[in-house]
């Protein structure tokens, strides 16, 4: 590869990770076309993106970046997925990981926040933000009265117990 490109895919691999919410660093080990076409479309499809690097300009592209402290990831067959949102590129990497053990999880980052295997999986087991939009639309649909009877529900049992407290003393 001529060194012009090289200058060219270092800069759009350091784009890429600046714009980037997280980032999930894998090795990937036999990976066939098809399973690798297969795992960007997943990716794609959750508003993600997956890359196999070269790693001498991967840790040339995190200079600069929030996850300038991953480079020492970067041995070995190395792939990269990254999304502008938190959890998407780590739950696609996970579930597929599990299904392919052609792939495997070896760290990534939030941000400056580093995550080991284990944090990525735990990463992947959050909601992803259209879930979360889902739970609070449906909160807000949610019946005028049960709301009311959430609030309702302290003063009832104040009331009760104010009850409870005159009936004793007026027992006494």
């Amino acid at each position: 590869m001529e060194r012009a490109r090289k200058h060219e895919l270092v800069g759009e691999l350091n784009a890429t990770f600046a714009a980037a919410a997280s980032i999930v660093v894998t090795h990937q080990t036999g990976i066939t076309v098809a399973e690798s076409t297969d795992l960007r479309r997943r990716m794609r499809e959750a508003g993600a993106g997956f890359k196999v690097t070269k790693n001498r300009l991967a840790k040339l592209a995190l200079v600069g970046t929030p996850y300038e402290g991953l480079t020492d990831l970067f041995t070995g067959p190395t792939a990269v997925a990254y999304s502008s949102d938190l959890v998407s590129a780590a739950k696609v990497a996970a579930e597929y990981a599990k299904q392919n053990n052609k792939l495997t999880i070896i760290g990534g980052a939030m941000g400056e926040q580093r995550l080991d295997a284990a944090g990525v999986q735990q990463l992947a087991k959050l909601p992803s933000l259209d879930e979360l939009r889902g739970k609070i639309i449906g909160l807000l649909n949610a019946p005028a009265t049960k709301v009311a009877g959430v609030l309702q529900a302290p003063a009832g049992q104040l009331a009760r117990v104010i009850k409870a407290h005159a009936d004793k003393q007026a027992a006494a």
